[in-house]
């Protein structure tokens, strides 16, 4: 045997001595945490609708069965419109992602100006308020939820192809939200992802997939656990109203990423991927995404509630489980006493009538109810009154409801309550439902703000080239800018805490102004460049005639000022010339974005402007 085979023999012992490693790693993280996945399986369950289910003491969902064929088993479910209430005050919480200059220099304000454009850009293309929302839904349910920030190598423009015929693209952002279901830490204890060593990011994948990311051929399997599910919407969650949390997925293989934090033995930190028996990849962590242009892990975690030193959250579920089992108890056993009420208990002698027949057809009106001469008549048991217990622990359990959710009367009914009339009284209590979920949302802000660090650290570590964004601009128009590594920095820059307004709140804010003469100038009119801008804010940008020929002049010279950095342009014979001029002019003394031949480039274009204008 040569050295050559008996090294890659050496080499085929290591990579299965580390599979087996990771699977049993794997395997005793899934069995700590498996607690927490039932927990979240019960709360889904709940949500769903399925609320005759409790924990074993095995630690299994169980459904609970009548004690008698009589007994009323109806949901009276006040968990679902609790969370939808608050996702929809949740939905507010959508940070803008501006970034504020580290100090006044011009360097700072214009790498602001740049990390600013591209995460506004970013966030249009990924829908980047889904995202957040599939996130948030996951935390609310569960307790907790994670991002995922990956660089995508076979996403973003064409820029050649290979050998093969494959088109080469230029890589972007992706941002991926997860189910707590999908993530293992090596410690429960760990109050945030900055304390824990090494995270496991494990699921059930088509083995399609992996041989389209891979090039491994795997045979794959049947996976019938539900904790490995790729499911990332209340639509995957049908089965489990029926009360099984399993389902079948053909064709799979789980495949475990194992992500370990930089130690001495591994300054870089390691990435291990395995799916089956095989080592699909090892090496160092992928990405330069922390502070300083150091290594961590690609995930953000987000909670509903945080809990002391411990790394999953939990949910407001959680709290709300043993209220609605008491509810539905309560009016339960109330439906049962008003069927009493209403369909009664006949109390009959033995052999006086025929008690099959009594049995199945009950006494309706104008039956002729035959007895045996001499026997007592049938008679109707007295019931009694609907005791006020009833409607007094109903009304308890109700309030509690309130009280335990953090949502009012006022937002989860959409109505106020009786014994409040004034408009200040109201917005006390609205202001009072947004401090209960200031814990949530600003989870939601810190999770948010970590991913807009992460994004801008990938496009420093990859945009090596002068890449072309599109975003959308004032009036709904598109436009265009160059960037590359070089002009992001995600290391001197803060973020905004500001939230995107509606459209509504725009249209009132300018009216305001309006009505405040502040939009005016010195001789107090409207000058045609406010009015156009002002008509832009108030949805009427494409209405043609609403805009002078100034302005779109103007326009032009900003989408000039951007093919300039990539070709020659010579000016037109109608254009305004100076209007063009002023606008190349402003581009040319923004100083350092621009590079020595797209500076060149503009100044011979406003040469051309000056001769075709004398």
């Amino acid at each position: 045997m040569t050295e050559r085979e008996l090294k890659e023999r050496e080499e085929a012992r290591r990579q299965k001595a580390l599979v087996e490693e990771i699977q049993a790693d794997f395997a005793a993280r899934r069995e700590m945490r498996r607690h927490l996945e039932k927990g979240w399986e019960l709360n889904m369950n709940f949500l769903s609708g399925n609320q005759f289910c409790d924990l074993t003491p095995e630690g299994e969902i169980e459904e609970e069965c009548a004690d008698y064929f009589w007994q009323s088993r109806k949901c009276f479910n006040h968990i679902a419109p609790t969370i939808d209430t608050r996702l929809a005050r949740l939905a507010a919480v959508r940070p803008t992602l501006e970034v504020r200059a580290f100090s006044d220099s011009e360097a700072d304000l214009q790498t602001a100006r740049i990390a600013s454009n591209i995460l506004r850009s970013v966030k249009l293309r990924l829908d980047f308020g889904k995202i957040i929302s599939e996130a948030t839904l996951w935390s609310e349910v569960c307790g907790t939820s994670f991002y995922k920030v990956v660089w995508n190598f076979r996403d973003g423009n064409i820029i050649g192809s290979d050998e093969g015929g494959h088109s080469l693209r230029e890589g972007d952002v992706n941002v991926i939200p997860l189910s707590p279901f999908e993530i293992y830490p090596d410690t429960l204890n760990a109050g945030s992802m900055s304390e824990i060593g090494s995270i496991i990011h494990a699921k059930a994948v088509p083995v399609s997939e992996i041989a389209e990311k891979f090039g491994v051929e795997l045979a794959g399997r049947t996976v019938e656990d539900f904790s490995l599910a790729p499911y990332s919407s209340p639509a995957g969650w049908k089965h489990l109203s029926e009360g099984d949390a399993r389902l079948s997925l053909e064709g799979r293989e789980i495949l475990i990423e194992r992500y370990t934090r930089p130690n001495g033995q591994y300054p870089e930190g390691r990435l291990e991927i395995v799916a089956g028996d095989k080592l699909l990849f090892e090496g160092p962590l992928p990405y330069r995404n922390g502070d300083r242009g150091e290594r961590v892990f690609p995930f953000v975690r987000q909670a509903c509630t945080e809990l002391a030193g411990a790394f999953f959250g939990a949910s407001v579920i959680d709290r709300m489980i043993p209220l609605q089992r008491a509810y539905n108890a309560v009016r339960n056993r109330k439906q049962e006493f008003l069927n009493r009420l209403t369909a009664g208990v006949i109390a009959v002698e033995d052999g006086s009538v025929d008690a099959e027949a009594l049995a199945d057809e009950g006494i309706y009106p104008g039956k002729v109810l035959v007895y045996r001469q001499g026997s007592p008549m049938p008679a109707m048991l007295d019931c009694g009154k609907l005791p006020a217990e009833f409607a007094e622990e109903e009304e308890r359990i109700s309030n509690e409801f309130v009280l335990v959710s953090g949502m009012s009367e006022i937002s989860r009914n959409s109505a106020s309550p009786s014994n409040v009339t004034s408009a200040v009284g109201l917005q006390l209590l609205l202001d009072q439902d947004t401090n209960r979920m200031r814990q949530t949302a600003e989870s939601v802000e810190r999770a948010v703000k970590e991913v807009g660090k992460q994004i801008l650290h990938l496009y420093k570590q990859f945009a090596h080239t002068k890449r072309l964004l599109r975003m959308t601009g004032t009036g709904g128009e598109t436009e265009l800018f160059y960037f590359d590594a070089s002009d992001v920095s995600a290391d001197d820059v803060e973020f905004t805490s500001g939230y995107d307004r509606t459209p509504e709140q725009v249209k009132e804010d300018i009216l305001k102004l309006l009505q405040l003469g502040l939009l005016k100038d010195k001789e107090g009119n409207l000058s045609d460049e406010v009015k156009t801008r002002v008509l832009d804010a108030l949805g009427y940008g494409s209405v043609e005639t609403a805009r002078d020929v100034s302005y779109l002049h103007i326009r032009k010279a900003e989408r000039e000022n951007v093919r300039l950095a990539q070709e020659e342009i010579e000016a037109d014979e109608y254009d305004d010339h100076a209007l063009h001029r002023t606008e190349h002019l402003r581009a040319l003394l923004s100083g350092g974005e621009l590079d020595a031949a797209t500076k060149a480039r503009l100044v011979r274009h406003l040469e051309s402007h000056r001769r075709k204008g004398e």
